[in-house]
């Protein structure tokens, strides 16, 4: 009986001490060790899910905080952020043309010269569109004249019987005109505000523009000198992932203006064969569009469409849909892959949830970044992490029935 006793006690002391094992002589001497297993940190009052979940939970807390501070952070210098931003775009862009021009000249004048050659670029372009505008807008309000009287026609026509007349359309216009009288102080206001917003773009592009000049000319040094700052340890992993975020960065920005400017080719050609008023204006919609993804290409079409429609009839427009439709699969299914490949894999879904959010939160301009940002952080995420080899889930169902027919029983 002493025996079954002695047993007895021994199996209840086992779960008292079963927290000290491992535990040093000094964390042993603590008043209360015995009786808080708390104090050496180990915990048997709570089951190990509940340990394990407050342990994920925590951790995810802190994860939601720092980057909460860092969206915090961003905002509170937003201009700044647009700016570099933009200086990493000009710079994925010019940096082809940089190294080329660098085989036969010194590197900073082949930055200049780069410069120069994409502001003329572009100052050219805007410039043929703003001739195209000038030269078809008589022919063109004449066109809409009478697209709009079509258009009239057709809802009068049409089962819902709509009669909208021309004395309708006149009394709204003038609605708005007293609306635009009465509130000329806001609008003013709102001009005023706009001026300011305008001098915030050019300097915004000036900044941009400064630190493009120093990333295409000492961007590699620039980048040495911030791993040489970090502690030895740290520098091959920064390294590595730096590597791999300018890569999907670069080749997600030279891709997307690739793309665009075929969509932009091809649409051009598209609405002048089918004779659409404002064809290059359009266009360059189209090019600009394909820089938001999932939104721009719909509304550039959108407008199109409006302009088709109102110049040429419902018929035209229809037409103008299908072909820069067309157009859009031709860029997801032969453009996308052939011009970027791999470098930015991503699931269409994963597309989709990064654009909403990136647009609930800072608007177009979060729907313009949102992708090229998920795309390298999944990219470094991707290259730094340890992955285990993938199961064959068949096999391990296949051995699971086995050993139940095995069982006994």
């Amino acid at each position: 009986m002493s025996d079954q006793t002695a047993s007895v006690e021994q199996d209840r002391a086992k779960p008292s001490v079963r927290h000290l094992a491992g535990a040093g002589s000094a964390a042993k001497k603590v008043a209360g060790a015995r009786r808080n297993p708390s104090a050496v940190g180990y915990e048997t009052s709570s089951p190990q899910w509940l340990r394990v979940m407050a342990g994920w939970s925590w951790r995810i807390l802190v994860v939601v905080a720092a980057i909460a501070l860092v969206f915090w952070a961003t905002s509170r210098v937003l201009l700044v952020f647009i700016a570099v931003f933009v200086a990493l775009v000009f710079t994925a862009v010019l940096r082809p043309l940089v190294n080329i021009l660098d085989r036969v000249m010194p590197r900073g004048l082949a930055t200049a010269l780069s410069i120069i050659l994409a502001f003329l670029t572009v100052a050219g372009l805007l410039t043929y569109v703003g001739f195209s505008v000038a030269g078809q807008w008589e022919r063109l309000g004449q066109q809409f004249n009478q697209g709009v009287q079509t258009i009239l026609d057709l809802l009068e026509s049409s089962p819902l019987q709509l009669n909208i007349t021309n004395d309708d359309v006149q009394d709204w216009l003038d609605t708005a005109q007293g609306w635009i009288a009465e509130n000329s102080e806001m609008l003013a206001s709102q001009a005023l505000s706009s001026a300011g917003s305008v001098g915030l773009v050019f300097m915004v592009l000036a900044l941009a523009t400064f630190c493009t000049v120093f990333f295409l000319a000492r961007g590699q040094d620039m980048w040495a000198w911030f791993l040489n700052q970090l502690p030895t340890r740290m520098r091959e992993t920064w390294h590595t992932g730096g590597e791999v975020a300018w890569y999907t960065f670069s080749g997600y920005t030279r891709g997307t203006v690739i793309i665009a400017a075929a969509d932009g080719v091809m649409a051009v050609v598209v609405l002048l064969v089918l004779g659409v008023p404002l064809a290059a204006p359009l266009a360059v919609l189209v090019f600009i569009g394909a820089f938001i993804p999932l939104i721009g290409a719909p509304a550039a079409m959108v407008i199109a469409m409006i302009v088709a429609l109102a110049a040429n009839g419902p018929i035209n427009a229809i037409i103008v849909g299908l072909a820069i439709a067309a157009i859009g699969q031709i860029e997801g299914h032969l453009l996308q892959p052939l011009v970027m490949g791999k470098q930015v894999s991503l699931h269409p879904v994963v597309v989709a949830l990064s654009v909403t959010a990136g647009t609930l939160v800072a608007g177009i301009l979060g729907a313009v970044i949102a992708v090229p940002l998920v795309a390298v952080a999944w990219a470094v995420f991707s290259r730094l992490r340890t992955v285990d080899p993938p199961s064959d889930f068949e096999e391990i169902d296949e051995a699971v029935a086995e050993a139940e027919a095995d069982r006994p029983g």
